[in-house]
């Protein structure tokens, strides 16, 4: 085996199902086996341009592909198609809550969704995962934030009898500064810090 070779397999080793996942969040089951092919044939071509750590520039790549070769209408029905499977038939408590974050998750913007998945599922830090945005790592951060802020806000949406939603829409905090439903709070934050 040459070295070449002996490279790349490592590298798709090490790689390839961090890389799938990735394609997964983003538009499903049925396009990863297609794209993450397509992104390691381009790989192998341009062996000498993968840096090291090669993940972030192969998920750039693999963003690259998704973006020429799925319409985002096609990529949003989907990741919502995945998301259901994901939580068909689990009812215990904690899958549950991870219920709650999968339809906050699928109800944000894709932009929204793709950094969160970047640093939550896929484990990059925000300079990594700027490189795969195509951004600087003070502007990822910024946009990391304003992601976890809208997640944050999807689940407490989602809870039932949550009556801070309407006061927040209206700029108005509710007695005491706390929300109604004190309960579920905890649950809340104790979610959105696997986001953090």
């Amino acid at each position: 085996m040459t070295d070449d070779s002996h490279r790349f397999t490592s590298m798709y080793d090490e790689c390839r199902q961090r890389v799938w996942a990735y394609v997964v969040s983003r538009a499903g089951r049925q396009v990863a086996d297609e794209v993450v092919s397509e992104t390691f044939a381009i790989a192998w071509r341009r062996l000498d341009d993968v840096p090291s750590p090669a993940l972030p520039w192969l998920l750039g790549v693999a963003r690259n592909v998704l973006r020429d070769t799925i319409r985002a209408e096609a990529r949003r029905d989907a990741l919502a198609a995945e998301l259901r499977s994901w939580t068909e038939g689990d009812v215990a408590d904690e899958v549950a809550e991870r219920m709650g974050v999968l339809r906050a998750l699928a109800s944000l913007p894709d932009d929204d969704r793709e950094i969160l998945v970047l640093v939550a599922w896929q484990g990059l830090s925000p300079r990594d995962a700027a490189r795969v945005v195509g951004c600087s790592a003070t502007a990822f951060r910024v946009r990391l934030h304003r992601a976890r802020k809208r997640l944050k806000q999807a689940m407490q949406a989602a809870e039932p009898g949550q009556e801070r939603h309407g006061q927040e829409r209206h700029g108005q905090e509710p007695r005491g500064g706390e929300p109604q439903g004190q309960e579920s709070r905890p649950r809340v934050r104790n979610l959105s810090e696997e986001w953090s």
